[in-house]
């Protein structure tokens, strides 16, 4: 009798899903009992989103920080297909997508991170643009070059949220649009970056200082339309004029996650045990942006891209034990630093006891990326074209 071939499904194509798949490619895997791995994403390309501002100020090109995943996975025994999740069904063991597919799975991982919620003000949805995907990016690209090739005297732009990816996208806008630009950053507590390390955050008040970046702290949205924003500060309503607003506050996991009758937070985030396996099924992992995880210490782990990483390891690990009858690991989470672009050519970063800030860190900071690329393929295509662009820009000036 031929026994059947397990399946792996995993929902979601950014750090905790590809590199899950990557990872459990890795393990010796009887040939007889090696498993599919199917790797769905409505989108066809992979993210590395910590980069993702370098495209704002053409320090990089697409290709480099969002490969296709069909040239990711080309030597791979991992199957890619681009679909929209319309339906898990729990009872069943099957993932249904929009376009009629359907996959049955013996292990599930749900990495289909999160979104950005641009619905929470009155005009938001309608006029705001948010920094999460190559496709905000662009738009904002396309915004940008129509009011660069205007005659406007000033492009002002409102950046949403003093956390790490507002503070980054106006330093990069501000570097851009070095005369021209007015950029403001609105921030409902009482300083920027609230859980940050004090020395990233005294760099980044210096680079939005000397950039000349409006700070708006204790300061909420009211409303925004076509071209003004509506601030309250100390119930004080301000309506100014504006070109662009940009929101990076907020995050929520997508429907899809929210109807599946799993426990969750109040967030709807779904809670893991320490192993990463959802609470209500155990051939279910959850990972990033939609999972509620607590490590074995105890500590609730937060959702960013090295917490993903180190978690699709453990992920990639238990799945390969429950098939092999090994035991399961807890996740430990190991806080690695920080790191932030401030601008072109700077940035700051703490980790392990270590400060930097400047261009040396900028140069720490792309080199550590470099490292975390998903393949040592793409890491040697990037490497190459960092270290020729340069002589190309001194050739192309004589």
């Amino acid at each position: 009798m031929i026994e059947k071939t397990r399946r792996i499904c995993i929902l979601g194509g950014g750090f905790g899903g590809l590199y899950t798949a990557l990872r459990l490619i890795q393990f010796p895997w009887e040939s007889s009992k090696k498993p599919e791995i199917i790797l769905i994403d409505q989108r066809d390309r992979f993210l590395f989103a910590p980069l993702l501002y370098e495209l704002v100020t053409g320090e990089m090109q697409t290709w480099e920080i969002a490969p296709p995943f069909e040239e990711l996975l080309a030597n791979t025994d991992i199957r890619f297909c681009q679909g929209f999740v319309s339906k898990i069904d729990l009872d069943q063991q099957k993932v249904q997508l929009e376009n009629g597919q359907a996959f049955s799975y013996d292990r599930l991982v749900l990495a289909m991170g999160g979104e950005t919620p641009i619905d929470m003000v009155t005009g938001a949805a309608e006029y705001a643009i948010p920094f999460r995907t190559v496709n905000d990016a662009y738009h904002l690209q396309e915004k940008l070059r129509v009011l660069e090739a205007s005659d406007s005297d000033k492009i002002r732009i409102a950046v949403i949220g003093g956390g790490y990816s507002g503070v980054e996208l106006a330093c990069k806008l501000a570097d851009r649009l070095p005369e021209r630009g007015r950029i403001r950053l609105v921030e409902r507590n009482d300083m920027i970056l609230g859980t940050s390390p004090e020395f990233n955050r005294e760099a980044a008040s210096k680079a939005l200082s000397e950039r000349n970046i409006w700070i708006d702290l204790e300061t909420e949205v009211e409303s925004i339309k076509a071209n003004q924003i509506s601030l309250k500060y100390k119930d004080q309503v301000d309506t100014i004029p504006v070109d662009i607003v940009l929101w990076t506050v907020g995050t929520k996991v997508s429907p899809i996650v929210e109807s599946l009758p799993l426990t969750k937070n109040q967030r709807q985030q779904i809670i893991t045990n320490v192993t990463l396996q959802v609470q209500d099924d155990q051939k279910i992992f959850a990972l990033g942006d939609l999972a509620d995880c607590q490590d074995a210490n105890g500590q609730k782990v937060p959702t960013t891209a090295q917490v993903a990483i180190q978690q699709s390891d453990y992920v990639a690990w238990n799945i390969w034990a429950s098939f092999t009858g090994r035991p399961l690991l807890p996740f430990r989470y190991q806080a690695l630093g920080e790191m932030m672009a401030l601008g072109i050519d700077n940035a700051t970063l703490t980790s392990l006891g270590i400060t930097l800030d400047g261009q040396i860190a900028h140069l720490a900071r792309r080199l550590v990326y470099l490292y975390r690329l998903p393949t040592l393929e793409h890491q040697i295509k990037v490497a190459l074209n960092w270290m020729i662009n340069p002589i190309q820009n001194l050739l192309s000036s004589l």
